[in-house]
């Protein structure tokens, strides 16, 4: 009888799988499997995206190099006034008794405007010359008493010669002569003085008139008859006249930002919501040092002259000036979108490398080094092969849509990227 030998422990737990190496084993084989299917989800999601990524082709719209003049402006808003604006006012107080002018009104220098009630003025100019013929008559009146009183001095100068006449019977007639001297100079200065008040009635009555100081045509009228002109502390304005509305000019207010580009003696042109799509010549004719603050803003007054001698252009209305700065004649230039155009990001493998989703390369242009630019270097870009490429360039003054390119590789042969897009997204 065969006697079968006992199993021992070791050989159970080795059988069921229980020792420590088949357990390494098994968590080995667990990790693989895992590490696979890890593997092949990112394949498929790679290949998903770029199979996406790359069936939307990019569309790039070029716009080719120029040679064109260019022309630099500046904006400025202001608005339209007369060459010469003039406000009319009274020198005297009064009651208006009468306005002979209205707006609109063509006057011409001296015209009488307004009139006020002069009967206290005249009333007042009567008594002055009613002093004036009372001092008269006292002059009259002193002349005769020295002419007495010298001829009573002179005898007695004669009599004392004589003998015959006291020392202070002289002196008491010298004093009399003397006096009525003074007598007559008193009156002649209270005529004087009397005809000075004659003058000044006849000058307020003469103010009583408002006249007008200029050719030229009423722009604002404020009389009315019966008004009542208070002028004591400060003359109220009953008129505004401009002088001449076939020539105007706008006072533009320029930006402080712009103020170094702008020089008295440029040329301008500007438009008026009244006439849209017109625009109306101008230039230059001063420029004032005085700044203008607004809100924090400075900005410094331009006055631009206008000839307006179709009478289109009426004071106060707003005007949108460009002040023509500099003039470029025939130069190379490209949009200004192409000088704000980047390209976008893209994808150009189309096979899978699993490597890559574990140690994806850098994106390009990141940690790149900065080159040393100059202050006007700047970059568009051209299509060669049907990718972007990038080309440097110098750029000059800009007229707000073409900016001048002073330096490069650029030619008109070229075509600029100015925008692009993704078909199918």
């Amino acid at each position: 009888m065969n006697m079968q030998a006992p199993i021992s422990p070791e050989e159970i737990t080795q059988a069921l799988g229980l020792d420590p190496r088949a357990k390494a084993r098994r968590w080995t084989k667990r990790l693989v499997y895992g590490l696979l299917a890890a593997f092949a989800v990112g394949a498929i999601g790679y290949w998903y995206y770029s199979s996406g990524a790359t069936a939307k082709a990019v569309t790039y719209d070029t716009t080719p190099v120029v040679q064109s003049p260019l022309t630099v402006t500046v904006t400025a808003t202001g608005t339209i006034q007369p060459t010469t604006q003039v406000d009319v006012s009274s020198e005297i107080s009064g009651v208006i008794r009468a306005v002979n002018v209205d707006a609109n009104s063509l006057v011409k220098k001296g015209d009488v405007l307004a009139a006020l009630d002069v009967k206290r003025l005249e009333a007042q100019l009567g008594r002055a010359r009613a002093s004036l013929a009372s001092s008269e008559a006292k002059l009259l009146n002193a002349r005769a008493t020295y002419q007495q009183n010298r001829l009573a001095y002179e005898r007695q100068v004669a009599l004392s010669k004589k003998g015959f006449a006291a020392n202070q019977d002289l002196d008491s007639a010298l004093a009399a002569r003397d006096s009525a001297a003074a007598t007559v100079a008193a009156a002649e200065a209270d005529i004087e003085v009397a005809k000075a008040d004659i003058a000044l009635q006849e000058i307020d009555i003469a103010k009583s008139s408002v006249l007008s100081p200029v050719d030229g045509i009423v722009l604002k009228r404020a009389a009315e008859p019966g008004q009542t002109v208070a002028s004591s502390f400060q003359a109220p304005v009953l008129f505004t006249l401009a002088q001449d509305l076939k020539r105007m000019q706008v006072e533009a207010n320029i930006d402080e930002a712009d103020i170094g580009m702008v020089k008295a003696g440029q040329d301008a042109q500007f438009t008026v919501d009244a006439y849209p799509g017109r625009t109306f010549p101008a230039r230059i004719e001063t420029l004032e040092f005085s700044p203008l603050t607004t809100d924090g803003v400075v900005t410094y007054k331009a006055v631009l002259t206008v000839d307006n001698g179709d009478l289109l252009l009426r004071p106060g209305m707003t005007a949108t000036a460009q002040i023509i700065v500099q003039k470029v004649d025939n130069t190379l230039a490209v949009p200004n979108a192409a000088l704000r155009y980047q390209p976008q990001q893209q994808r150009t493998e189309s096979g899978f490398d699993l490597s890559r989703i574990f140690f994806p390369r850098p994106q390009r242009g990141r940690g790149t080094p900065k080159r040393d630019t100059q202050a006007n270097s700047r970059s568009v870009w051209i299509l060669e092969n049907g990718r972007p490429h990038e080309v440097e360039v110098t750029t000059g003054v800009s007229d707000g849509k073409l900016t001048q390119i002073t330096g490069g590789k650029l030619t008109t042969d070229d075509e600029v990227i100015t925008a692009s897009r993704r078909s199918g997204s």
